[in-house]
């Protein structure tokens, strides 16, 4: 089964981190290409635990993906934005 996700990738510290939507797992490395390598791994395995437990369908319709003619699809995103705020203290 093929399963599209969308990544997401920023600095923290030394460690680059990945981010899997809307799966939400994580993994880092290094650098940006590491982190993406560990994530790779990281998806990999989690479907194929949720796979074995039998509970990929319940976690990918949770995680926003939606089930058309025995296909998965993700969600479309609209837009993915950086916003700040001011924080009285």
């Amino acid at each position: 089964m093929k399963l599209d996700y969308t990544i997401q990738v920023w600095k923290e510290g030394q460690q680059f981190v990945a981010h899997a939507m809307p799966l939400d797992v994580m993994s880092a490395g290094p650098t940006p290409a590491e982190a993406r390598t560990a994530l790779y791994e990281a998806v990999d395995l989690f479907l194929a635990t949720a796979t074995e437990m039998d509970t990929l369908d319940e976690i990918l319709e949770e995680s926003g993906y939606a089930l058309n003619q025995g296909e998965w699809f993700s969600p479309v995103w609209v837009a993915m934005e950086q916003h700040s705020t001011l924080v009285e203290a």
